[in-house]
């Protein structure tokens, strides 16, 4: 499935002022009812293909909420020209052609640079940012207790692996917690702080 321009919250940069900083794509899709099983086995085949994508730094599904039909797909490149190589690949519109017939609707996609995917509300594409160094204060209150508490639960008993290995299992542990649970949670609880100034 193509996506108009009119669809795009934010479209792709042109090549020569493209950003080097971590970029997220987010693209909402409506799901046919009991196409599920299907959407599910291709979302897991482009997933295994952004794997090996240069610059690709993880993929996430967020899966509806009962009654609901629209899946949000979160994928994170290390900057703009990744993203991009991505948007205007053979591999991804072999994959668009693949899904188009079992999607409802129009797709949604954001392209969001930094941390502002935490700082964005599913639904609020529009929502306007607050100030980076309003992001950056947040998510180091969040992200500190978080990364403590995990280091010490878990810590010990990672002990006995290389540094690496140790920091790579912990991260696997921290960005889940801090995408799903901590950084809502606290973006809620500074939100009217968030919105001032």
């Amino acid at each position: 499935m193509t996506l108009p321009p009119s669809s795009r919250s934010q479209g792709l940069h042109t090549p020569d002022t493209l950003p080097r900083d971590p970029v997220t794509l987010v693209v909402r899709r409506r799901v046919r009812p009991g196409q599920e099983s299907a959407f599910e086995t291709l979302v897991s085949g482009v997933t295994h293909t952004l794997a090996g994508w240069p610059g690709h730094l993880g993929t996430g599904v967020v899966r509806p909420v009962p009654g609901q039909r629209e899946y949000t797909l979160v994928v994170r490149f290390a900057d703009a020209a990744n993203a991009a190589s991505w948007e205007t690949s053979s591999e991804r519109a072999a994959w668009i052609a693949d899904i188009t017939p079992i999607l409802d609707g129009e797709s949604t996609l954001e392209q969001q640079p930094g941390l502002e995917f935490w700082f964005t509300p599913p639904g609020s594409p529009s929502l306007a940012q607050p100030r980076r160094w309003k992001m950056m204060v947040v998510t180091l209150l969040a992200l500190y207790p978080t990364s403590l508490l995990i280091g010490v639960l878990v810590g010990p008993s990672l002990a006995h692996l290389p540094l690496a290995l140790r920091a790579f299992l912990q991260a696997l542990l921290v960005v889940p917690a801090m995408t799903y649970l901590i950084m809502p949670l606290a973006t809620r609880a500074f939100r009217v702080w968030l919105k001032t100034g």
